[in-house]
């Protein structure tokens, strides 16, 4: 492993820091995310020195990087960075931390609508659905629809992790279809959970998993590609005539069903194993802003009423 000194190039400081901080010591989805800010790096500032790494040097880094993205990706791309840079302060490489006050800036968001159905939509899919004896993509739909799971999630999911007795459903682990497939964990500690199952999910799964191998998955069989769930779900959107919706959809029909039934942010945000609360008022702040107006609605109607 070379020496690094202020003379070094940080493209190569970087390189060296996330392999000795970072590789098999975090998901390999994330150690992804690490390897694209490096390749970033290569490209806008190939040449940049140790001892040339300044506040204005650094904020002229982060000015390339935000011309080709929004502002969330930009802070990323900044924390990612800024772990490696107080390391090198720390070790004497750079005299004071650059990334002090530095000015996040981005292109503007893509006007992001989230697709889902309504409950009477959700009905007629669900209507639509073949649950025959066997798995079926149609039985991972209907388990999605019912419990808000990430697709990996519900193909990670073996017979042993429900629990009929308490109707519950344990999420411990995912399915890496992505590399291949295989075991891996959850996207983040808070996604380790517990999620309730209504008694009728109860009664049609304790006939379909009877008879399979308790630790094998009930879903994952050979090579899985989310594109394949999506057409089957599509499918049934159509033949019913509702809006055509993705898998990751049919999560996002669970929690707005939830929320527009009353169900608390706290909670659905610790059924679908969010890391904080945030993260669900930010994706659902549509539904919450709906939800807010009726409010206004009924404490005006409630106030009238005092006189």
């Amino acid at each position: 492993m070379a020496t690094i000194t202020e003379e070094s190039l940080f493209c190569d400081y970087y390189s060296q820091w996330i392999s000795v901080y970072k590789e098999g010591a975090i998901r390999e989805v994330t150690m992804g995310k690490y390897r694209l800010t490096q390749s970033w790096l290569s490209k806008l500032v190939p040449e940049l020195k140790m001892k040339d790494l300044d506040r204005t040097s650094y904020q002229q880094l982060i000015n390339g990087y935000a011309e080709h993205h929004e502002r969330q990706t930009t802070m990323d791309f900044h924390h990612q960075l800024k772990g490696a840079i107080l390391d090198a302060v720390d070790e004497g490489l750079i005299p004071r931390d650059p990334t002090r006050k530095a000015i996040i800036k981005g292109k503007q968001p893509r006007a992001k609508k989230i697709k889902y159905l309504n409950q009477f939509e959700l009905h007629a899919m669900l209507g639509d659905l073949d649950l025959s004896s066997e798995p079926s993509w149609d039985w991972l739909i209907l388990i999605v629809a019912k419990t808000g799971l990430r697709f990996s999630e519900a193909l990670g999911l073996t017979p042993d992790d429900f629990d009929f007795a308490h109707q519950t459903l344990s999420v411990n682990k995912t399915w890496d279809y992505k590399n291949g497939g295989g075991f891996v964990p959850t996207k983040n500690a808070s996604s380790v959970r517990k999620v309730q199952l209504d008694w009728q999910l109860i009664m049609q799964l304790s006939g379909l998993l009877k008879n399979l191998p308790p630790n094998e998955p009930i879903f994952a069989k050979g090579k899985v590609y989310n594109s394949t769930a999506n057409n089957v779900l599509a499918r049934h959107c159509k033949n019913v005539g509702v809006p055509i919706i993705s898998v990751h959809g049919l999560r996002h029909t669970h929690a707005s069903l939830l929320l527009f039934a009353g169900v608390s942010i706290a909670s659905v945000s610790r059924r679908l194993g969010h890391a904080s609360m945030t993260t669900t008022q930010e994706t659902y702040l549509h539904v919450i802003q709906e939800l807010e107006n009726k409010d206004i609605d009924i404490v005006m109607r409630a106030l009238s009423t005092l006189i």
